[in-house]
């Protein structure tokens, strides 16, 4: 028995001793070092970016990290006109952009955008033709798709927006999306105006789904990160770091600590898969 308690006790030291080492691997590279780095863009981003942040200033006090939203659209123009280090985006630069702003990519994670209704909407589930045909505005009343008598009020995002690509693209299908549509900047917006409206539908990434809205069953599947990432939900996106050329320095270093292992678990935390 005292055996096995000793190996038992070496094992989870070492367990522990070899997780400490790892994490301390990431944010070696930062020692010793100081400076700043501006981050803008995706919404979607944010809670990986800020967990990193965090880890990377709590040991290293003369490096300072600031991080903004403003859309995938705002990322690439800011860091392609060098006001910021790193933009990102939820979706990829076009061949345009990288051309212009001499752009370098760099995916951490891939992320699903869900259709989202308010949580007391009794729809459970709704096929892309209905979610096509609500955002065009020929569905209008929820009474129409199994739910309540009432009017339905579309909410979306601006054209700078990475998730409103994709969902535009991969669910709507390019398709119309109705002039009165609610125009929202966030994910972090869209929630908190659909978890407010009954009769809301919007679209967020599903690494900000909560019990605050729900997310119908999309052509007979749920919506969640396991299904997007078996291939059976298919509005799916990765999610980018870009950076104006190589980066350098502690940005490099920024980098590579999120694309590293040592942020497996934040992007899983967040609700994102790692790329």
């Amino acid at each position: 028995m005292k055996r096995l308690s000793l190996f038992l006790c070496l094992t989870v030291f070492s367990l522990a001793f070899g997780i400490q080492a790892a994490c301390a691997d990431g944010l070696d590279a930062f020692k010793g070092k100081e400076g700043s780095i501006s981050i803008a863009g995706g919404t979607a981003h944010i809670p990986v970016m800020k967990d990193a942040a965090k880890a990377i200033m709590s040991a290293n006090p003369n490096i300072r990290i600031t991080i903004a939203g403003g859309g995938s659209g705002v990322g690439i123009q800011k860091v392609g006109e060098g006001l910021v280090d790193i933009g990102n985006s939820g979706r990829k630069a076009s061949d345009a952009e990288v051309s212009k702003y001499g752009l370098v990519m760099f995916p951490f994670a891939v992320d699903g955008v869900a259709t989202v209704i308010h949580a007391e909407n009794p729809v459970q589930a709704l096929t892309g033709d209905q979610v096509r045909a609500i955002f065009a505005g020929q569905i209008t009343n929820w009474k129409e798709v199994g739910g309540n008598d009432g009017v339905i009020n579309v909410y979306a995002r601006d054209e700078s927006s990475g998730t409103r690509e994709v969902y535009w693209k991969k669910l709507l299908n390019k398709g119309a999306v109705v002039a009165s549509a609610n125009v929202v900047p966030s994910n972090g917006a869209m929630k908190l105006a659909v978890s407010k409206d009954p009769n809301a539908i919007g679209y967020v990434s599903i690494g900000h789904l909560d019990g605050s809205v729900k997310a119908p069953s999309l052509d007979g599947v749920e919506v969640n990160q396991e299904a997007a990432k078996s291939g059976q939900y298919p509005v799916v996106r990765k999610l980018y770091m870009n950076t104006k050329g190589e980066p350098q320095g502690i940005v490099k270093s920024f980098v590579e600590y999120i694309t590293g292992p040592d942020c497996v678990e934040f992007i899983k935390a967040a609700g994102y898969i790692p790329f």
